[in-house]
């Protein structure tokens, strides 16, 4: 079990209070608070080893280390078969749109790939740019609008012998939907199709396993799991030597290296490390355990916390008659989804409900969420949803709060 009266005191961030309410937290799927321990990660890099890699003095030897180190913790956190693996970058999209223009250099003409409309438009638009520079078609899994999931039979039947590439996210941003990732990867293989998965709002909620997934490439962003502004690539290995990447001429010709643009934000990636200790510390009391080993005991605890308090949001949901959720909210079903949950008001726009509950202390977001493909299909342009996101470090007097304050300006 979780116990949050020891982890929330190391989030400084849980001593502000907004016109004399105490702030609580539901904005994490923007962006997650961060321990002091990530913090104090950041800050010593920045005294202590400030300095680029590769140079035979202290501080750049300090920093290949660190680099070394970060790479070691994201293998376990992906459970990678290797540190070397994984790339850094600013972001998930910057990523995203680098490994796109690689790959569509392999498309031709009339080749296809398939994207979703669940996704967070970082995982759609650069393909759909990649696809337009090959002449390649692009088409789009359907889901269910009255559950925001994948229609799969449909996905079956966009396979053929010219897909190329199967995009999809792990778990929706905008409805917590949690994708069925190892059997879009299972059908898109018997295709002979690359995959890539959008792991970023998977990460914070559940362990991430690219051996059991077995896709080719996966992405996540360390800011969702308690960490900085850093993106995470993984691909498989021979994948990231044979694929060529922009690049500039002095930098490393095999992978990582090469994946990795200029120079690389070092305290950041400081921060990712911490970030993976302090999850790995959470659950775990048995002694010489691995990392990885003490991260799954995490996980599990955390995903009982967030099953319960999500259980909990979506009842009191529920009980206000003017909100609409958008989303799986059968309680035998919610092991399909995760604590992030979109609501829409018969008549009030999100942008009003979000700055009400904000001046109570109370973080929530609207609009689109970057999730545009989804907003698009249901016919939530220009306003979106109001979102309200949970992460282990919510409480369940914090989500009372919330649903109270809801209960009175609906």
């Amino acid at each position: 079990m979780l116990n949050l009266d020891v982890i929330r005191p190391q989030f400084p961030a849980f001593s502000r209070e907004v016109n004399g309410h105490t702030a609580a937290y539901f904005d994490g799927p923007a962006g997650s608070q961060v321990p002091q321990s990530v913090i104090d990660a950041v800050s010593n890099y920045l005294a202590h080893f400030n300095a680029n890699c590769g140079a035979a003095f202290v501080t750049s030897l300090g920093t290949d280390v660190a680099l070394a180190n970060a790479r070691s913790a994201c293998a376990d956190f992906l459970n990678a078969p290797s540190a070397d693996e994984i790339v850094f970058g600013p972001n998930m999209t910057t990523l995203t749109l680098s490994l796109s223009r690689a790959l569509s250099e392999t498309w031709f003409y009339g080749d296809e790939i398939i994207v979703s409309r669940l996704d967070h438009d970082a995982n759609v638009t650069p393909w759909v740019l990649a696809a337009r520079e090959a002449g390649a078609i692009v088409k789009q899994i359907d889901f269910d609008p009255e559950n925001c999931t994948l229609w799969m039979d449909q996905y079956d039947s966009l396979l053929s012998n010219r897909t190329r590439l199967v995009a999809v996210g792990g778990a929706s941003n905008a409805t917590g939907t949690v994708n069925p990732i190892r059997e879009i990867v299972r059908l898109a293989k018997t295709v002979g199709a690359t995959t890539f998965v959008d792991a970023v709002h998977l990460a914070p909620h559940r362990l991430i396993d690219v051996q059991e997934f077995d896709c080719d490439f996966l992405a996540c962003s360390a800011y969702k799991f308690f960490g900085p502004h850093v993106g995470i690539l993984w691909g498989r290995a021979e994948l990231l030597e044979s694929l060529q990447p922009d690049k500039l001429r002095p930098a490393p010709s095999s992978a990582p290296g090469k994946w990795m643009t200029g120079t690389q934000n070092h305290e950041g990636i400081c921060g990712v490390t911490a970030a993976i200790d302090y999850l790995a510390s959470l659950a775990s009391t048995v002694q010489n355990l691995s990392r990885r080993e003490r991260l799954q005991n995490s996980f599990s605890a955390i995903s009982e916390h967030e099953q319960k308090i999500g259980q909990q949001l979506i009842e009191g949901l529920q009980q206000i008659d003017s909100l609409k959720i958008w989303g799986i909210t059968e309680e035998h079903q919610l092991q399909h989804r995760v604590p992030t949950v979109s609501v829409t008001h018969d008549s009030k726009t999100p942008q009003v409900l979000s700055a009400e509950l904000g001046r109570h202390g109370l973080f929530t977001w609207a609009g689109n969420h970057y999730a545009l493909p989804f907003t698009e299909t249901v016919g939530l342009e220009p306003n979106g949803t109001l979102r309200i996101g949970l992460l282990h470090y919510n409480t369940g007097e914090e989500v009372d709060r919330l649903l109270s304050q809801l209960t009175s300006i609906c």
